[in-house]
């Protein structure tokens, strides 16, 4: 069939066009090595912002090149990302503050129901990756648990939606295990019903897969990460009305075990690990600090600077990355604890705090994770 002159001059004009676009310098008067460098330090979150400059600045930042060269620049920085509830309306919020600085932002909304119980998602993330994972939940319209994996990505600053997890689930554990994201336990579809079934998901293949039950259901208390294990305990709770219950999840061997007598008697709190050492800042009195001594089975309090307790109001949330020790407080306050080891093996902390802008008076932190962006 033949084509006319004016339609095949219409076609090499929108060649024309797109060869000229492709071949736009990024920044007009540099060569574009020079300017994917400038963009390449654009800090976390304007990077997801300067796509929307023109499209060659899009093509750039969206290829996947540009966040290997990033991470192998070493540029990607910690921050830290709140996940936070509003104490009057039961409004649920992200965000994320740059330590550097003391700036916060706000996240886009995270897709989910609009009548949700905060406090039944689950949290964890991939921080090399700059990955966050909200996991599960309750309705508060029906009370019943829901099985959605919900996915934050520091490099397009967007939510998406992944594989939902084999059982509805809400009050549970998670964790990151040497890249593979565990659910442990929670309630079920009802929910009195206790859980034991525990899942793994794999990011890579974007697929949940049944691993070893627990022996019985544990409701989430606190959990923790040390090398290829996770910790859950149910904990003890203020004033110590009953004996916590804690087991360990081997994802090497796929086993279970009950966590040691001394461990899970003094988990009194709030945990976060630095390096490959436990902390708990305590939930009682004046929230001292302590560190767990596996050879000891025994918790070892830390010396140092007092817990900011003046300034901090609980509840809180707390993540470690790089030596350091982020406790968000009730107003979405940040202490910033620093412990050194000294001799004897004996720990003490420097504490810093940096105050809320006004408008996070009225939130309350329900997890906060460290990424890299």
């Amino acid at each position: 069939m033949a084509v006319s002159k004016s339609s095949s001059g219409k076609q090499q004009n929108d060649r024309d066009q797109e060869y000229h676009k492709k071949s736009e310098p990024l920044i007009p008067g540099l060569p574009d090595e020079i300017a994917e460098l400038c963009l390449l330090h654009l800090p976390y979150p304007y990077q997801s912002l300067a796509r929307s400059v023109c499209c060659s600045w899009n093509r750039t930042i969206t290829n996947p090149g540009f966040l290997l060269s990033r991470r192998s620049l070493s540029l990607s920085l910690p921050y830290l990302f709140v996940f936070a509830f509003h104490n009057s309306t039961a409004r649920i919020q992200w965000q994320a503050f740059d330590p550097r600085s003391g700036r916060w932002f706000i996240l886009p909304p995270m897709p989910c129901p609009k009548s949700v119980f905060p406090p039944g998602f689950a949290c964890t993330s991939i921080p090399r990756q700059g990955q966050l994972y909200v996991l599960g939940g309750m309705r508060s319209d029906t009370q019943t648990s829901i099985n959605t994996t919900v996915v934050y990505t520091t490099s397009t600053n967007q939510w998406s939606i992944a594989s939902p997890m084999v059982t509805p689930r809400s009050f549970f554990a998670a964790g990151n295990v040497n890249g593979k994201i565990i659910a442990v336990g929670g309630s079920g579809a009802e929910y009195n019903d206790s859980i034991t079934s525990v899942e793994c998901y794999d990011t890579r293949k974007d697929t949940w897969e049944h691993v070893a039950k627990m022996r019985v259901g544990l409701a989430r208390y606190d959990s923790a990460v040390v090398g290829s294990k996770l910790y859950v305990t149910e904990g003890w709770t203020w004033p110590f009305l009953f004996s916590p219950r804690g087991s360990i999840y081997d994802l090497e061997n796929d086993t279970w075990q009950e966590m040691k007598d001394g461990m899970k008697e003094g988990w009194t709190g709030v945990s976060v690990v630095v390096g490959d050492r436990l902390f708990v800042i305590s939930e009682y009195g004046d929230c001292p600090m302590k560190v767990y001594v596996p050879d000891r089975d025994a918790w070892q309090y830390v010396g140092g600077d007092k817990f900011p307790r003046e300034a901090m109001q609980r509840p809180f949330a707390v993540s470690g990355v790089e030596g350091r020790i982020y406790v968000v407080s009730s107003g979405l306050n940040v202490a910033i604890g620093t412990p050194i080891e000294g001799q004897n093996a004996e720990f003490i902390a420097k504490w810093e705090v940096v105050a809320a802008p006004k408008g996070f008076h009225d939130f309350s932190p329900l997890s906060c994770q460290v990424l890299y962006a």
